[in-house]
């Protein structure tokens, strides 16, 4: 969507997530989080950390996606000078809420969703006895991985969060609020700063 700007030299159409990145400190994550959207998150942070130390409001809209793309994120989030508020705004699922749950800050809508469960093999799966175990081993490794990052922000053992992704849990906003992955429901005027 794009909205027009006016100024002296005339109007100017401009890309909403632009305008609101540069004037309000805020970025979006929506849909499949993959190579791109890690990308595109990686400069805007570092943009905004570049403009000023201020908070960065990201909204979250997200069914998850690639595992190596969201750590990348979740570096991002962790490691970010200026402080990352998570919103989100419908579902962050999978990947997602590791993302949502690993920031300082973290708001949920009233009607979001949060779910979370064991890293997924994303295509077939063939190769020789050893490739298995390779492959076996290696997933194994990033379940620790994930339940290890989602230990750190939720405060529960890991075996409490192995319990939990051990099937697709999801969780309304008052049962991710009491699980620690979220810290408050808000309404849409006060994730919006309105």
């Amino acid at each position: 969507m794009n909205i027009l700007i006016r100024s002296s030299s005339g109007i100017t159409q401009l890309p909403l997530e632009t305008r609101l990145m540069a004037d309000q400190r805020r970025i979006f994550v929506e849909g499949e989080i993959n190579a791109g959207t890690a990308d595109e998150f990686f400069k805007e942070v570092l943009y905004l950390n570049h403009e000023s130390s201020e908070p960065i409001s990201v909204f979250i809209n997200s069914p998850g996606g690639e595992i190596n793309s969201g750590l990348l994120m979740y570096d991002v989030i962790t490691g970010s000078p200026a402080p990352i508020r998570m919103n989100c705004m419908g579902r962050a699922a999978s990947m997602a809420a590791i993302l949502f749950a690993s920031a300082g800050e973290r708001y949920l809508l009233p009607g979001s969703e949060l779910m979370i469960h064991q890293p997924l093999l994303g295509n077939q799966v063939s190769g020789n006895a050893s490739s298995l175990k390779s492959i076996s081993d290696s997933l194994l490794e990033t379940k620790a991985q994930m339940n290890r990052i989602l230990a750190k922000h939720t405060g529960k053992s890991e075996a409490e969060i192995d319990e939990a992704t051990s099937f697709d849990h999801y969780f309304s906003a008052e049962e991710a609020v009491a699980f620690h992955l979220a810290d408050r429901i808000v309404d849409f005027k006060t994730m919006t700063g309105g």
